[in-house]
């Protein structure tokens, strides 16, 4: 893809993608909004209905207490009883007792006039009969609502039921199953209550809707329905501070993805450009992981594993960069890097047990050229470090030059290198190949040893890989090692050592020291 490609597409992409934070902001600030509004509504609705069974409740078991009574009926006594039951209960403005249906005597005191008790307009679960809108004898008074029990009633006022804190713009109706209305708050749309009660429902369920003029909870429980309604304009209220309270979130977001095509253009423009500034500024560096001798469990060495660490502290995987410098010849002086980094790291470590080696690996156009050998005597001269304790490493895909890769390899292990075949199964190497190549070692590849102890149709091939490296007198090294039931089946067939996450992963150089140290002085305690 050329420049203006790179370019129109990341165009493409930010006018694309950049106002999708900002519709999401919006639409998430409405999806907030209005399940809370929602919530809110349906919790007024539960208290309302809360209060109300609770009334009741609390007015059924005073009367039936009241039924219960053993001394005369409208005496001093009684009358107090009902005067302190009424004063204790919230909701009942009054409790009366009756004698062949006429009211003898109140919690107030004794009656002297005329008052039959009323019809009942509808009967609770518990067997309360219940008369509404009842007109107390005081002038100006609200309208009552009466339980009636046996002898005895109580006066209870509705607006008990709805009265609870909520903002003015909120409207509720109480209402029964049948549409009978047992309190309102702030005017409610009664109309729309007996639509909706007329409507199929299911008890004891919540219905919440929305329509062009308000925001609507139905509640239904116990043949008691609640409706409580808040008004569209008072919820768009809500959400435009909803919106100003998300908006910087979207606008972050925006930025952010004009940020990351911007920088995937940068990048996308010149991968090349970042590597060759990265060779220029040194920014590779080497992480070594410790090859183990399966026998013993001692650390002989490890293998020196590049990493790109940017400016930045940020690491670029290895599988994204060393394609493109094999390509573009980058990986020669990326090598040679690597050669310094050794020696600079692991000199005293060298010098001081020259029974640890480390493996560098070599590209294709060193195993083709040789290069790679002059490079490592000169970063060897005058340091104190044996030939033998740097061991080359060459993929298969180095050996497509038979003849080339041979003269390398042997004029590397005549400088005094160990040569091993790595990443073994992966590549163009045939048996005849094998054999006619200097090579001390072999790398069985982590993708046959992670088919140990499976069903897989490659399980076969690693005790194949095994007995031709014997056959070849080999020294053989298994990678990817990561289980210790891998383990014991590569010990089993004597394979010499192993490498993988069961033993460590790849380390920086102060950690791979601590670690060869640590690991050889517990074997020598566990010798001694």
């Amino acid at each position: 893809m050329d420049k203006k490609r790179v370019i129109l597409f990341a165009i493409v992409i930010t006018l694309l993608c950049a106002p999708l934070p900002l519709a999401a902001t919006f639409y998430l600030s409405w999806i907030r909004t209005l399940d809370g509004e929602q919530a809110e509504l349906q919790e007024l609705g539960h208290q309302v209905l809360q209060r109300t069974r609770q009334s009741f409740a609390v007015a059924s078991g005073t009367l039936r207490a009241f039924d219960e009574w053993q001394g005369d009926p409208c005496s001093p006594d009684h009358i107090t009883q009902m005067r302190v039951a009424t004063v204790n209960t919230h909701s009942i403005v009054e409790i009366g007792y009756f004698e062949n249906g006429l009211l003898v005597c109140t919690s107030w005191g004794m009656n002297d006039r005329i008052i039959g008790q009323s019809k009942p307009d509808f009967t609770t679960s518990d067997g309360m009969q219940v008369s509404l809108n009842i007109t107390p004898m005081i002038k100006g008074s609200l309208p009552m609502m009466i339980m009636h029990y046996k002898s005895y009633n109580a006066l209870i006022n509705p607006q008990f039921f709805t009265d609870i804190i909520a903002s003015p713009a909120i409207r509720l109706a109480l209402a029964t199953e049948q549409g009978q209305i047992l309190g309102t708050m702030n005017q409610p749309d009664l109309k729309l209550l007996q639509d909706l009660i007329r409507a199929p429902n299911e008890k004891n369920s919540t219905a919440l809707s929305m329509d062009e003029s308000r925001l609507i909870a139905l509640s239904h429980e116990d043949k008691l329905i609640a409706l409580v309604t808040e008004p569209r304009a008072h919820v768009m209220e809500k959400l435009r501070r909803q919106q100003i309270y998300l908006l910087p979130v979207g606008v972050l977001l925006s930025l952010l993805i004009v940020g990351l095509a911007y920088q995937m253009v940068r990048r996308r423009l010149s991968p090349l450009g970042e590597l060759k500034v990265a060779v220029a500024r040194k920014e590779f560096i080497v992480h070594y992981q410790p090859l183990i001798d399966l026998r013993t469990g001692v650390c002989i060495g490890g293998e020196a594993l590049v990493r790109w660490r940017r400016r930045d502290g940020s690491m670029v995987r290895p599988d994204l960069f060393i394609p493109l410098a094999e390509e573009s010849g980058l990986i020669l002086p990326i090598t040679d890097q690597i050669v310094a980094a050794v020696v600079a790291d692991l000199r005293e470590l060298f010098i001081a047990d020259k029974s640890v080696h480390i493996a560098i690996n070599m590209s294709p156009q060193d195993i083709k050229t040789g290069r790679v050998l002059q490079v490592i005597e000169n970063a060897l001269r005058n340091t104190g470090i044996d030939r033998r304790q740097i061991w080359l490493e060459a993929t298969e895909r180095g050996f497509l030059e038979v003849s080339a890769a041979s003269v390398t390899l042997q004029r590397a292990r005549e400088a005094g290198h160990l040569v091993a075949i790595d990443d073994f199964g992966t590549g163009y190497s045939s048996l005849s190949y094998l054999s006619n190549l200097p090579l001390d070692a072999l790398k069985i590849d982590k993708s046959f040893v992670d088919t140990i102890g499976t069903d897989s149709a490659n399980s076969t091939v690693i005790p194949h890989i095994i007995e031709i490296a014997q056959s070849l007198k080999l020294s053989i090294v298994a990678e990817g090692v990561e289980t210790q039931s891998q383990a014991d089946y590569l010990l089993a067939r004597n394979v010499d050592y192993g490498q993988g996450w069961l033993f460590a992963k790849a380390m920086p150089a102060a950690d791979f020291i601590a670690f060869c140290q640590k690991n050889r002085a517990k074997s020598e305690k566990k010798d001694a």
